[in-house]
């Protein structure tokens, strides 16, 4: 069983940054590719970027790219989402998600933090 918190969300004005992380628990944290997504209202939950579990590989979409990284600590069980230049449709609930060594595009998570608020001013 594998526990995640996010953290690190609020309110910044377009063209910010926010640093979100995702403290996670258990002892095979290092066994687990980690994945950033986000629900903005009235749409469905969508995938931001993920890390595998080595925190070698990284993959973003496409209108991320540039503005966000996504980072692991396997040392402190967390996973980060650096995020610059943000944008008012950026807006959303960010969720971070725990892959157990798989690592894709389109694969399954198997745990799921309960998601931290991110809004963007224009």
């Amino acid at each position: 069983q594998v526990q995640l918190v996010e953290s690190g969300g609020g309110l910044v004005q377009a063209g910010g940054s926010l640093r979100l992380s995702c403290a996670a628990s258990g002892r095979t944290f290092s066994s687990y590719t980690m994945g950033w997504f986000r629900q903005a209202p009235g749409k469905e939950r969508e995938f931001v970027a993920a890390v595998s579990w080595s925190g070698v590989t990284t993959y973003y979409i496409d209108s991320v790219k540039g503005r966000f990284t996504i980072s692991k600590d396997n040392a402190k069980n967390t996973v980060y989402l650096q995020m610059n230049s943000l944008k008012p449709e950026d807006t959303a609930v960010y969720y971070c998600a725990a892959a157990y060594k798989r690592f894709g595009i389109k694969i399954d998570y198997d745990y799921w933090g309960q998601g931290t608020q991110v809004t963007v001013s224009s």
